[in-house]
């Protein structure tokens, strides 16, 4: 029987360390409803929970490596990264959608579906999961000028590689394919027919995934791929497939708010005062910047929703954290009645 070499999906003796002995190593390829599909060195199996890590909850994700006896899951090994959003509503419950990234390619189309602010909000949960960022503009053939579009994006991910590319044609698509060198892991994220199982089609030579028609007139396109899925490629590397999202939720992501707005956190570090809100306040220098033209209103804009929400979801899940901010509001609720009371 063929074996499969595990340090081509990744393996190595980090994981090694934390596998109890007389356990199996795999890499979770994919989860269904009941049914988790592992790569072995033996090959692909069909395997499940134990019914005590099921009722507890066992948060598994594609791209867990496991430790398996009888053919059966017996523990998830400690992640290196996992890319994690919150579920939509008020409640706060988070979902993993994969773990041990090595980069995240987050890919969106070059027309109508193009949109800075939605980008942004995937650079923080990318940087907070332990991945590297980097952005794709797919079908540049569709544009005879894609370039000012291109500068847009760079104006809201400073420092994070941006790739140019078109599967039509397969410009930039070579350069793409050799950032997924053997034993990484790269994961695709964006809408629903930007583009991303066209990619991994291309990458692997053949047509592992549905690929589906757009509208032209928003770029938005049906969900050809169903779910998550681990796949190796032909020549090494690993690429995770996933459906078109819709939203993308933050979970509590203050590191990878900072590494996003860093733009915005260097010029902070020149303001007049320390806990400068950048609203009205004197001497500060990220407004002046926007006074200046240097920084976009609309990244400040971005900067200051972002943060509410991200202090939303902290508040949710921290009790002091709320007593503080009741107690602020309470205060300047009581500064702004004095300031307005007849003398």
């Amino acid at each position: 029987m063929s074996t499969l070499d595990l340090g081509a999906l990744g393996w190595n003796a980090g994981f090694a360390a934390k596998l109890d002995p007389g356990l199996e190593p795999g890499r979770v390829a994919a989860v269904h409803r009941g049914a988790i599909d592992v790569h072995t060195a033996s090959g692909l199996v069909r395997t499940g929970l134990p019914g005590r890590m099921f009722h507890d909850g066992t948060d598994l994700a594609v791209g867990d490596w496991v430790g398996l006896a009888d053919g059966v899951v017996r523990t998830v090994l400690p992640r290196r990264s996992a890319l994690v959003r919150n579920a939509a509503g008020r409640a706060t419950s988070t979902q993993t959608l994969a773990a041990n990234v090595d980069v995240a390619f987050v890919v969106s189309s070059l027309g109508p579906d193009l949109e800075p602010r939605r980008l942004e909000r995937y650079l923080v949960t990318i940087w907070s999961s332990g991945a590297e960022p980097e952005l794709v503009l797919t079908k540049a053939d569709r544009l005879d000028d894609p370039w000012p579009l291109v500068a847009e994006v760079e104006a809201v991910a400073p420092g994070v590689p941006v790739h140019v590319v078109s599967a039509l044609t397969g410009q930039g698509c070579d350069r793409l394919r050799a950032r997924i060198e053997p034993g990484r892991t790269a994961i695709l994220l964006g809408s629903s027919g930007v583009g991303k199982s066209t990619l991994v089609n291309r990458f692997a030579g053949a047509e592992l995934m549905d690929t589906g028609e757009t509208r032209e007139d928003d770029d938005e396109g049906r969900h050809t791929t169903s779910h998550r899925e681990l796949m190796l490629l032909p020549g090494g590397g690993i690429v995770i497939d996933t459906p078109g999202l819709r939203e993308l939720q933050l979970s509590d992501t203050a590191a990878g708010f900072d590494e996003t707005f860093a733009d915005v956190d260097e010029l902070a570090a020149s303001c007049r005062f320390s806990d400068c809100a950048h609203e009205a306040e004197p001497g500060c220098a990220v407004l002046a910047a926007v006074e200046a033209g240097t920084l976009a209103p609309d990244r400040l804009a971005s900067w200051r929703k972002l943060q509410r929400e991200l202090l939303a979801i902290a508040m949710r899940t921290d009790h002091l954290l709320r007593k503080e901010e009741t107690r602020k509001w309470r205060l300047l609720s009581r500064e702004a009645r004095a300031r307005t009371r007849p003398r």
